[in-house]
């Protein structure tokens, strides 16, 4: 196997798995296409942060090695997501002056305006992942979208940064190690399944991505192409199998089955929830099943919309809920949404398109496939300001796709 220039990959290590994603850009295509995938189950991880570096190593190595033998491609380095609580955003404002002759904004100005924006006092422990640039002042004409070419002598920048733990992002790090796979950027996961989710008008009018994992939900509020919030929350679907195993009296893999096999909040089963596992013969109440997991579902929407509260837009997406990772596979959730959120709502799957197993096309696979992407646009390769990238690979007409590819936003490793 050989590697390749136009090979990308990502790498979505969750609590509960661990995904691998490679594609290829072939000639004329606009984004690259999946051509292999890994998946394993996770260890070494709790609500997404690394506890055992060589546990969660070993996994990373096979699920990478199983989409390398998929794609027939020899990965070497890859964009890895990052998860859990410690992951926050925040607002925050630069202020500069143009002090070229013809006072013209050009890319450096953003930069530097961008650079102001994240002087802001962080603990020693923490780092700034992503800046992203809402809107501009100019000499106080505000909300300026872009304002490269626009002449003025003082800019400023409204801008939501992501911060996260810096011991976390090093374990992340020290994990793709191991197997020697070197780690191009850090994305928060719920960025990258938006990024393989959002269609244009989505994330013009808003929308909100609730990427609902096994221990944590990540969520994205997209609006006006730019990323309004990020939030993680320290909940997920193990918490309705965890309730449910304790409200039926049963073994947690059962309580798996009841929610994955078993449950639907479209509509209550009539008959008793009746099946067999390890020889077994099983049989439970449906309204007490349904009971146990629309009270869960009420928590983590309310959780939800109070993040949508914090920014005025509870209620006010018209692009709806999206709603992706491996617990909107739970039926009917979309339907608690909706209910609850008072938008509407709907399980999402990667855009992306696939030559390889139809399974990737999944709401779970959605962190993994935007990863990857990510892996492209921003060039698949360690370090540097994407801004400056940007401004070169923005010059292949159609080669670059999402809010991540304007000039407004700008990332970190």
């Amino acid at each position: 196997m050989r590697s390749s220039e136009n090979i990308y990959t990502g790498i979505d290590i969750g609590s509960q798995n661990t995904r691998a994603v490679i594609g290829v850009l072939n000639e004329g295509d606009s984004q690259p296409t999946i051509i292999g995938a890994g998946i394993g189950a996770s260890r070494g991880m709790r609500k997404g942060v690394v506890i055992s570096v060589e546990e969660a190593a070993t996994v990373v190595a096979d699920v990478v090695e199983e989409a390398e033998r998929m794609s027939g491609q020899h990965i070497e380095g890859a964009t890895v997501g990052v998860n859990g609580a410690h992951v926050i955003g925040l607002d925050s404002k630069g202020v500069i002056a143009i002090s070229n002759s013809s006072h013209e904004i050009e890319i450096d100005d953003l930069e530097r305006v961008e650079e102001a924006a994240t002087v802001v006092q962080l603990p020693p422990n923490r780092e700034i992942l992503q800046v992203f640039a809402r809107n501009y002042s100019l000499d106080g004409q505000q909300n300026i979208k872009e304002p490269l070419g626009m002449s003025g002598v003082r800019l400023e920048v409204n801008a939501h940064l992501v911060t996260a733990s810096t011991p976390a992002v090093k374990s992340l790090d020290r994990v793709l190690e191991i197997p020697a796979i070197e780690p191009h950027h850090h994305i928060v996961s719920v960025l990258a399944a938006s990024e393989a989710v959002l269609g244009a008008k989505q994330r013009e009018s808003g929308s909100v991505v609730i990427d609902i994992g096994a221990s944590t939900t990540g969520i994205a509020i997209v609006e006006e192409d730019d990323v309004q919030h990020v939030a993680i929350l320290p909940v997920g679907s193990d918490n309705i199998t965890n309730d449910l195993a304790i409200g039926l009296k049963t073994e947690i893999e059962v309580a798996e089955l009841v929610k994955i096999e078993h449950t639907n909040m479209r509509a209550a089963a009539k008959k008793s929830v009746k099946f067999e596992y390890a020889g077994n013969k099983f049989e439970f109440d449906p309204t007490e099943v349904s009971s146990i997991v629309q009270a869960r579902l009420d928590e983590l929407f309310e959780l939800v919309n109070s993040e949508l509260s914090r920014i005025g837009r509870a209620g006010k997406l018209p692009g709806g809920a999206l709603l992706v990772g491996g617990g909107a596979n739970l039926k009917g959730i979309d339907v608690s949404a909706k209910e609850h959120l008072q938008l509407p709502a709907r399980v999402m799957h990667p855009k992306n398109k696939a030559v390889v197993a139809d399974s990737i096309n999944s709401p779970e696979m959605s962190a993994a496939v935007g990863l990857m992407l990510m892996d492209y646009q921003l060039g698949g390769t360690r370090g540097g300001s994407s801004k400056s990238k940007k401004g070169v690979a923005s010059k292949r007409a159609g080669a670059l796709a999402g809010y991540f590819t304007d000039l407004l936003g700008r990332f970190k490793t």
